[in-house]
């Protein structure tokens, strides 16, 4: 399922408890890189951290009895660093994650699918939504893209546009100027509603 919705991600399957498929998630950890752990809270995550440091450094509770879900148990979010050098990052209770700088690159290595497809697209600055002649588009309705692939490259364009706009002091300003306008007009607008 993981595969289907990312297919450039490598997936793994581990077992914290008994130390199953962790030699090759060492090879992400390793000096001078840091890795964040992410997931809902419960799933393993200090669990996970503990076995890779191979010390009990976060407390952890067994899953529960009846429905085998996890226990909320760690706190604070931590920086731990490993034995064999990297370092990773234990996030409980993180709520969001943004993108940090605005480049296309890894959106384009990461949905490379919908980036050949628009080429193929009428419009070189096809949005995918509703332009005529959109070959993403036909590629969902035909079935051969995933909807929650193009939701997801979707939801990482604009989260880019925001990063760019947030560290660009005049693409602010241009933004800033975009609504004001938009405002004085919908404000006119509504002057004239009132005086018919």
């Amino acid at each position: 399922e993981i595969e289907s919705v990312a297919p450039a991600t490598p997936v793994h399957a581990i077992s914290a408890a008994s130390g199953h498929g962790l030699e090759p998630l060492r090879r992400y950890v390793q000096p001078g890189r840091t890795i964040a752990l992410l997931g809902s809270s419960g799933v393993g995550k200090s669990t996970l951290l503990n076995a890779l440091l191979g010390t009990a450094a976060q407390r952890t509770e067994t899953v529960r009895a009846g429905d085998d879900h996890g226990r909320h148990t760690t706190t604070r979010q931590e920086l731990f660093l490993l034995p064999a050098g990297g370092m990773v990052i234990d996030t409980p209770g993180m709520r969001e994650l943004q993108l940090w700088s605005n480049d296309n690159n890894g959106l384009s290595a990461s949905f490379s699918e919908i980036e050949e497809l628009s080429r193929s697209c009428r419009f070189r600055d096809c949005r995918h939504e509703s332009e005529p002649s959109c070959a993403v588009r036909a590629a969902l309705d035909e079935g051969t893209l995933a909807a929650e692939r193009l939701a997801g490259f979707g939801k990482l364009q604009r989260e880019l546009r925001h990063a760019a706009i947030r560290n660009d002091r005049s693409a602010q300003a241009a933004e800033k100027a975009k609504w004001k306008k938009i405002h004085k007009i919908l404000k006119k607008q509504n002057k004239n509603r009132a005086r018919w």
